[in-house]
């Protein structure tokens, strides 16, 4: 609030020592800080660029304890994504050799469908395509679980 009240000439003091004063607090609440501390200059500095506010508070945002944190727990959630896909993608392939196998006449629409289900329904296909006795009963599995 300090930041919407004092002078204009005196908010960028001020928010030096907000910025300060947010490295202490735990990782979560200091990012809400920063974020609003960076709104509030650009707002009352008319709408000025991310350089411009680094310049004016003599910060760079990649060299704070919080932008690293984020930064990590980004990567990290790109990794468990990529993973996960990689999961989805290999599971999808394992199911469409099978089907394959069993049936002679699995064409590439059948295949796309299949590809685009989640790891989760690919893993039920798996099990229940050892129960299937004609591309019919396939056809009629994805129909009913196309949606899941």
């Amino acid at each position: 609030m300090v930041l919407t009240t004092v002078d204009k000439a005196q908010a960028p003091n001020e928010a030096k020592d907000l910025l300060s004063r947010a490295q202490t607090v735990p990782p979560a609440e200091s990012r809400v800080i920063i974020d609003m501390v960076v709104t509030i200059i650009s707002y009352r500095f008319g709408q000025i660029t991310r350089q411009e506010v680094e310049n004016m508070l003599d910060i760079t945002f990649e060299e704070t304890r919080v932008y690293q944190e984020v930064r990590e727990d980004a990567i990290q959630e790109g990794l468990q994504k990529g993973r996960q896909e990689g999961r989805q993608e290999e599971a999808a392939g394992l199911v469409i050799r099978l089907l394959r196998k069993r049936f002679s006449g699995l064409n590439a629409e059948t295949c796309a469908a299949i590809s685009a289900l989640p790891l989760a329904v690919l893993e039920d296909l798996s099990e229940a395509l050892l129960d299937f006795s004609d591309m019919g009963e396939l056809q009629n599995w994805l129909a009913n679980h196309a949606n899941d």
